[in-house]
């Protein structure tokens, strides 16, 4: 059996490293989004998903517990305006629905394990 290796830094967290693959996810998905959408669907997509990852890691460094779950409700805020936004840009014919399907999926898991982060903080 496959022994767990401790956690030592932000970059241990499988929910932090997801977070990053979401940063990839969202640049790829918004590089065929119409220039015009450069400063606004394009920018607002990839700012909220670099926030999530991003919190994370600030949370990491804060003080205290309850610092540290602050900060991972922001990056969970800012998973769910990445999912309004994706279904906006669907709306918009920027996205397929397998696309969108496909994303609202990763978005999904990494919902969760934002949660279970939160709880496992707060016991």
């Amino acid at each position: 059996m496959a022994r767990k290796q401790p956690i030592r830094s932000y970059r241990d967290l499988e929910v932090w490293k997801r977070g990053v693959d979401l940063v990839e996810l969202i640049y790829k998905l918004t590089q065929s989004f119409p220039s015009e959408e450069k400063f606004g669907l394009t920018s607002q997509l990839r700012r909220a998903a670099v926030s999530i990852s991003s919190n994370i890691a600030e949370g990491w460094g804060r003080d205290s517990t309850k610092d540290y779950v602050r900060f991972v409700r922001i990056a969970r805020s800012s998973l769910f305006e990445i999912e309004t936004q994706l279904i906006i840009a669907h709306r918009l014919g920027y996205l397929s629905e397998d696309a969108l399907r496909a994303s609202l999926q990763e978005t999904e898991v990494e919902s969760k394990m934002l949660l279970s982060l939160i709880r496992s903080l707060r016991r």
